[in-house]
């Protein structure tokens, strides 16, 4: 895929991150998708992505109940 086309999708996600999806997992794995491919290309990652992607870990973190031990 062209270094255009990424920028072009993930444009797209940002715009989805103003109106996201009703299931932020499926956001999650999007913008993971996306960092993956820049990585494969060698191309540097988009520092809000980065952060985005990191928030979004957090979150889930969050949310999961507390394991028993």
């Amino acid at each position: 895929m062209a270094f255009d086309d990424l920028e072009a999708e993930l444009a797209l996600l940002i715009n989805q991150m103003d109106n996201p999806p009703e299931n932020p997992h499926d956001l999650y794995l999007r913008i993971m998708e996306k960092l993956n491919e820049f990585k494969a290309l060698g191309l540097p990652l988009p520092d809000d992505f980065v952060r985005v992607e990191r928030e979004l870990e957090a979150y889930f973190k969050s949310q999961a109940p507390a394991r028993k031990r």
